[in-house]
């Protein structure tokens, strides 16, 4: 091909060839970068600028002497599911006061399973401690109002079917 081009019998020029197309290579596998300076940690890695983190900041990166071997986040405990029945049934309690004696059973109920959980969860090492604590102290504390409501409930229907009018 000559430059310039020269042109076609109807006075336009041809278009430029495509440029030559080559074969797919995959991706190198990541490998770590020799540190410019010294021992691993000291001084910065050799890299492209607006390219990875900033220098001195590779945490995380396979190869990187600061990674994670097993990711940086451990998993969730799972939480006792008798912790959260305590506590639903405790806090059922509070409204069982205002029928007749209902908050206390209620109460009663949440409390012991609120300890049966947090038995549970000292064996397994599950999560709810918390949750079942919650459980207990709402419990008897609603099962200790319920009975006392009841003691004066029966206190004033004795004292007033023995009043003369």
């Amino acid at each position: 091909m000559t430059y310039p081009p020269t042109p076609g019998p109807d006075g336009t020029y041809p278009p430029p060839p495509d440029p030559p197309v080559q074969a797919y290579q995959p991706p190198q596998p990541y490998a770590p970068q020799p540190y410019a300076y010294g021992a691993p940690g000291y001084g910065t890695p050799t890299q492209q600028p607006g390219y990875g983190p900033p220098a001195g900041y590779d945490y995380g990166y396979p190869g990187s002497p600061y990674s994670h071997p097993a990711g940086p986040y451990a998993g969730a405990r799972p939480t006792e599911g008798m912790a959260i029945a305590s506590l639903v049934v405790s806090c059922a309690s509070v409204l069982g006061l205002c029928l007749w004696g209902l908050g206390a059973v209620l109460g009663i109920v949440g409390a012991i399973l609120g300890h049966v959980a947090r038995r549970r969860i000292r064996a397994s090492g599950a999560g709810g401690s918390g949750l079942a604590l919650a459980g207990i102290i709402v419990g008897w504390t609603m099962a200790g109002l319920a009975l006392i409501g009841a003691a004066f409930l029966i206190f004033f229907a004795v004292a007033d079917s023995n009043s003369s009018y």
